[in-house]
């Protein structure tokens, strides 16, 4: 029994220490750090009294564990601070159930189980959002596109890989006429482009292809599902962004949890027929007063695209310019100049 306690004791506050980092140095949130060195030292505390008993009980050497290899890898920082919890949360419960056999306390255990939930939950939300940030933090060129404009859909596909090679670093599949399995067929090639290129792929308003093509994040309108209802479909990662036409839904947007919102449309355009630009005070207005990534949209061109950026905004998403460009590669290339001036 004392050998069961002596391991849950080390893995549990190996856990801690672990997480202890992501909320030190990542999160940088001191409420987080506190609450989690708290929990470490009320275990060692407890199991304190018993180390001498505990430490001579151990036996590495014969222990038929310590061959048996972890199935999973943990490819990013999310799935650490997951499975870390579950490391916690497992160890407390099995400390709780054998402290008693052993003499000890099992109180201790239990109370350390049950603030970990709930500490579990705050810090996820807090992860989720800082993760989702990183990963849009240095995305400047954003390409809105569909296939009606194309031959075949090897041509299309061509095209966005040329605009991925230029420069192109977040792309949305928007195919607001086709059925879903083409949708579903061209999102899982596009989502494959992007890997090549280390860009984002985003599926416009299809919470549920988003899904099943693994995108990796969903685009909405003004007139969809809400943020918090795609947020309950999808994964932990998948970035959430919403078209925004005014203030007051942009500053919705932000406390309804958006990752990013697109400011337009700017200038008029066909792509968004019927629907006044907004103009770029609009634009100047999300320079100083949006604190997470927006990107102007809306007819802008390599014409134009100084005036948008002259305000101070630092990136714009662009539809015909690109990706009916005769060399979308030439065209990304060129607004990639702009957008790093």
């Amino acid at each position: 029994m004392k050998r069961i306690i002596d391991v849950n004791v080390n893995r549990a506050t190996e856990a801690l220490r672990i997480l202890e980092e992501i909320s030190r140095f990542y999160l940088n949130d001191e409420n987080f750090s506190r609450e989690l060195k708290f929990i470490r030292h009320e275990i060692s505390d407890a199991s304190d009294k018993a180390y001498n008993a505990l430490l001579n009980s151990r036996d590495v050497e014969n222990d038929v564990g310590t061959d048996i290899k972890n199935p999973t890898k943990r490819n990013d920082l999310m799935n650490i601070f997951k499975a870390n919890f579950k490391r916690l949360e497992q160890s407390l419960r099995v400390l709780s159930e054998y402290a008693p056999l052993c003499g000890m306390n099992f109180e201790t255990f239990e109370k350390s189980r049950y603030a970990s939930y709930t500490l579990e939950k705050k810090m996820y939300e807090q992860l989720q959002n800082k993760l989702n940030k990183y990963r849009l933090e240095d995305k400047k060129l954003y390409l809105v596109t569909n296939s009606d404009k194309f031959d075949t859909e090897d041509e299309f596909l061509n095209a966005v890989a040329s605009a991925l090679k230029g420069g192109v670093q977040i792309v949305q599949l928007r195919e607001k006429t086709a059925d879903a399995a083409k949708i579903i067929r061209l999102g899982k090639k596009i989502r494959e482009l992007c890997s090549i290129y280390n860009a984002l792929f985003i599926v416009n308003d299809r919470i549920d292809i988003a899904q099943i093509t693994k995108a990796d994040g969903v685009h909405l309108g003004q007139d969809d599902a809400d943020i918090k209802s795609a947020r309950a479909i999808l994964d932990h990662n998948t970035i959430v962004g919403i078209s925004t036409h005014c203030p007051e839904q942009a500053l919705k947007a932000v406390q309804d949890g958006a990752d990013y919102i697109g400011v337009g449309p700017v200038f008029e355009t066909p792509t968004k027929a019927g629907r006044q630009a907004v103009g770029l005070e609009y634009v100047e207005w999300a320079v100083n007063n949006v604190n997470i990534p927006f990107f102007a949209i809306g007819g802008i061109d390599t014409e134009n695209v100084k005036m948008v950026t002259g305000l101070g905004a630092k990136r714009v998403a662009v539809v015909r310019a690109v990706i009916n460009a005769a060399n979308p590669e030439t065209a990304a290339e060129t607004f990639t100049k702009f957008l790093l001036e």
